[in-house]
């Protein structure tokens, strides 16, 4: 069957400004080739016309075609933006992308084929790829970088302090490696002087996490510094935003003083849930007055409360992972965890625990916010819970 090719080798069209060929379908020959096919692949044109769609391809483009292509074709009639590697002279691949249909119009069938150079695209999609592993790498190692601070700022387990229970629990956003901003901390001031904070610093990632390092170690100098609450986070609101970031938190801080009448609280919040005020009857109250977040409004209030804390007593502070923890629309909400709390209130060494894992539950196992919740109460002189 001859088509296109004149005399003189040519083919009527040459003057399609595409690399356009027909190749027969039964045993693939090549029955007519353009001049820019002939340019593309730069064998000549005797060449490519005594030869087949097979010797063209690499071995992988041969492999394809015999397994893939040609079914395709058969199947459906045509193939678009098949991409394929052709072989020129010299051996060097070309990338191409193939536009094929299959005409069953004449004597035996045929196959027109369009090839579209793709070495820029190629080189375009190499590098995307290249930078695209890159950025892989480097988020991997920002978040590596943010769960190594953030184990710096949660405490593995609370310190022992005498007469006094602590038990917090932390759980990260999502399947448990996302990096948030929550964290607490609880450190001794003086012998019998405690000082508890917990907060929360907006965004993910590794910035959230220098941030709260820088909030931590700043609350940890101030608290030697200054007695009262509310000074406290007026300081570390000026420090914050002398700092050049974007990012605010929020916080609930307490001073825990022992004397011969047990332990008082001296606490102020900022911007966060306020503690929660608990007795082993299920009494449940709020302590102190909300406050502004800190590092976002240029005149703050902070609003110290005070406290003795009576033997059948708990304090409870949480993040708003808790409060904010989402199941479809509906927000668990401040009064689930009241109803969670009261229902641990005779065993205070399990709200903690009970809070974290009713939020998790809510949200399917899946939170998508970090949480942290930490309890405090008083101990017997023997260690025994009062």
């Amino acid at each position: 069957m001859t088509l296109a090719s004149d005399a003189d080798g040519g083919s009527r069209h040459d003057r399609v400004p595409a690399a356009y060929a027909v190749l027969d379908r039964l045993d693939g020959q090549v029955l007519e080739v353009n001049e820019a096919f002939v340019r593309l692949l730069g064998h000549p044109r005797a060449t490519l016309l005594a030869g087949s769609l097979s010797d063209l391809l690499s071995l992988a483009g041969r492999i394809y075609s015999e397994t893939h292509l040609m079914p395709m074709l058969d199947l459906n009639g045509h193939v678009e933006e098949v991409a394929l590697d052709v072989v020129a002279t010299d051996g060097a691949r070309i990338p191409v992308l193939m536009n094929a249909v299959l005409d069953r119009t004449g004597e035996r069938a045929t196959i027109r084929v369009v090839l579209f150079g793709a070495l820029e695209r190629r080189r375009y999609e190499t590098e995307l790829l290249r930078a695209t592993r890159a950025a892989q790498k480097a988020r991997a190692q920002a978040d590596e970088l943010a769960r190594t601070l953030q184990q710096t700022l949660i405490p593995p387990v609370p310190p022992v302090i005498p007469r006094l229970e602590v038990s917090a629990v932390y759980r990260p956003a999502g399947d448990g490696d996302e990096v948030g901003g929550d964290f607490y901390d609880v450190f001794s001031i003086a012998p019998s002087t405690w000082v508890v904070v917990l907060g929360d610093v907006a965004g993910k990632g590794v910035h959230a996490a220098t941030v709260t390092a820088f909030i931590r170690h700043t609350v940890r100098d101030l608290a030697m510094q200054l007695a009262d609450p509310a000074d406290l986070l007026h300081a570390l609101d000026r420090a914050l935003h002398a700092r050049p970031t974007e990012r605010f938190c929020s916080a609930v801080l307490l001073r825990l003083t022992e004397g011969d009448a047990g332990w008082s609280i001296a606490g102020a919040a900022a911007g966060h849930p306020l503690p929660i005020l608990g007795r082993r009857d299920g009494t449940l109250v709020d302590l102190g007055r909300p406050g502004s977040l800190i590092g976002l409004v240029d005149d703050p209030h902070f609003t110290t409360f005070t406290h003795r804390l009576a033997p059948d007593e708990f304090v409870t502070l949480l993040t708003d992972g808790v409060t904010e923890a989402r199941r479809d629309r509906e927000l668990f909400g401040e009064d689930a965890v009241r109803d969670v709390v009261r229902s641990r209130a005779s065993n205070p060494d399990g709200v903690s625990a009970g809070v974290v894992a009713a939020a998790i539950d809510y949200q399917r196992g899946f939170p998508h916010d970090d949480i942290a919740v930490l309890t405090l109460y008083p101990s017997a002189p023997d260690g025994t819970v009062r």
